[in-house]
């Protein structure tokens, strides 16, 4: 096995910006065999969190559910995913990274044969709840073995290949859904996943293998925080809850939401408590001292929001307003998915020469642009204007999340590499949830507002509802309609036209604000520190 030993970089007053990094290992296999590898069972865990969205209904229908009920398909799925992913990091430490990846994937895969095989709703969401958990634990153990595979100065292309997984399986889930519940069962969209898992089983078990210095930190830790645990899982769990279903349930109107938002503040505040006086904490919160790290966190949150907002926002005006069917909404998201596929590579080997603060203000400023360009949004628009919206869009994300991916590693300690990827994977996760519940609320709240405002003019004594109402009750009548059922027609009618344009202009109010939030981060980039890619010598293996 070849040997690379670099020297120990100088002591700085910038050393929070140096990469610290073991050259003393070196994998057995081609990094990017390794890669590819890992990659495999991380598109198929994304994947899954979005290709049963547009099958609910379907769900439902077979297993003899309301849609509300079979909502916590969904549900389940983000709450045990979530719990999972802060202490992913601590787990594979504890039990060994390739054996902890191994199994979440076969778990992954038994639970999914099992989700395709639930004769009733109750079983489906208990298999999805150990589905989740298994999830948890794929995209974080991902970003740590990419770390610890690549030098840092070789990162952002490796970290571009896995933004092709965590980002354009959730816009390519919708569509593959569609087509497999419009066109066989939605049963497959489960059963999908089998291949892919055995697959994923067999590489992993040949190619992927653990850095020695992973023994060297089993060592150190301590006995389980069981305390910390439960208190993390009842703070994640009840934000997870009062995120998904706050719009649904009417916000803190319900006694579900006000109690979830109850236990997630006292469950936060206690976990951190716990966290800061343990002896062996489950999370370690010194990462946050990172300046590097703790910016990282809160632009993959943006991230989170701004990737999850659109889409789901796009599809629903498309299918909800204008009338597609789930496979064409769904087509819209994937040519955006197809345009980061071109875009993610090259953004990586970009990755390699540019100032990675510099692209990120690049990015933010471009998805701004992006966003924006939503707002145009009528009901006349074409199949190919709503999919230019999220082909313009997409063009900006690799420029956050390549060099995001690369700097949350900056001043941190190789042997920290797990919980730096389940820390952010969770702040991804979560801003998601963030964004779709933004907009859920947004959206019913401003098309309530524009409602009240357009009714106020629309009345029988306005000369203009007199116009429109007389237009359509003499188009009705020319058509065979009598004149009394032609003028009940034509009221409803401009009724219903009167509600369509409240949410056309609810989805601008809302696509306004988010244009808000991501022009605010443009500057964030330059609040970090540049990286400098010194490698760290390892100590010696005991």
């Amino acid at each position: 096995m070849a040997q690379r030993v670099g020297a120990s970089p100088a002591k700085s007053r910038d050393a929070d910006a140096e990469f610290h990094f073991d050259e003393t290992w070196k994998p057995r296999f081609n990094p990017w065999v390794i890669a590819l590898t890992v990659t495999l069972a991380t598109f198929m865990e994304a994947l899954d969190s979005s290709i049963a969205n547009v099958a609910l209904p379907h769900i439902a229908g077979a297993l003899g559910a309301s849609y509300d009920e079979a909502t916590w398909v969904l549900t389940s799925y983000l709450v045990s995913n979530a719990i999972v992913l802060p202490i992913s990091g601590w787990i594979a430490n504890r039990i060994g990274r390739k054996r902890f990846y191994m199994t979440c994937v076969v778990a992954f895969t038994v639970f999914s044969f099992c989700c395709g095989l639930a004769t009733s709703l109750g079983m489906l969401v208990v298999f999805r709840v150990f589905q989740g958990a298994a999830g948890g634990g794929l995209q974080p153990s991902e970003r740590s073995i990419l770390a610890d595979t690549f030098a840092p100065e070789k990162r952002s292309v490796a970290f571009a290949i896995y933004g092709m997984a965590v980002v354009v399986a959730p816009a390519i889930g919708p569509t593959i859904g569609g087509w497999i519940t419009d066109n066989y069962d939605w049963r497959w969209i489960f059963f999908l996943n089998i291949p892919i898992g055995i697959l994923s089983i067999l590489l992993t078990s040949r190619i992927v293998e653990d850095p020695p210095y992973l023994k060297r930190v089993r060592k150190k830790l301590g006995s389980v925080d069981g305390i910390g645990l439960g208190l993390l899982a009842l703070t994640i769990g009840s934000l997870q809850i009062m995120l998904d279903k706050g719009q649904e349930k009417d916000w803190f109107g319900s006694h579900l939401i006000v109690t979830c938002a109850v236990l997630a503040g006292v469950g936060l505040v206690a976990f951190l408590w716990r966290e800061l006086t343990a002896e062996h904490p489950i999370v370690d919160l010194s990462l946050y001292r990172s300046r590097n790290f703790a910016m990282t966190q809160l632009v993959m949150l943006v991230i989170g929001s701004a990737l999850y907002a659109t889409t789901v926002m796009i599809p629903q005006f498309l299918q909800e307003i204008l009338g597609y069917t789930a496979t064409e909404a769904g087509m819209v998201l994937s040519l955006g998915g197809l345009v980061l596929i071109v875009m993610l590579p090259i953004v990586g080997f970009l990755g390699q020469k540019l100032d990675p603060r510099a692209m990120i203000c690049f990015g933010f400023a471009w998805v701004s642009f992006g966003i924006w360009r939503i707002s145009s949004l009528d009901l006349s628009i074409s199949f190919w204007d709503a999919a230019s919206w999220r082909v313009i869009m997409v063009i900006g994300m690799p420029f956050l999340f390549v060099p995001i991916s690369v700097m949350s590693y900056v001043g941190v300690p190789q042997e920290k590499n797990n919980e730096v990827s389940g820390l952010t994977a969770l702040a991804r996760n979560i801003g998601g949830s963030l964004g779709i519940s933004f907009i859920s609320t947004m959206l019913v709240r401003r098309a309530q507002v524009h409602q009240n405002y357009l009714a106020a003019h629309v009345y029988p004594g306005a000369p203009n509802y007199r116009i429109l109402t007389g237009g359509f009750s003499r188009m009705m009548v020319t058509r065979g309609s009598s004149v009394a059922d032609a003028a009940h027609r034509s009221v409803a009618h401009t009724y219903q036209m009167m509600v369509q344009q409240a949410n056309v202009l609810a989805y601008v109010d809302t696509i306004h604000a988010l244009v808000i939030l991501t022009v605010c981060l443009i500057p964030i980039g330059y609040l970090m520190k540049k990286p400098r890619f010194r490698p760290k010598q390892a100590a010696p293996i005991e």
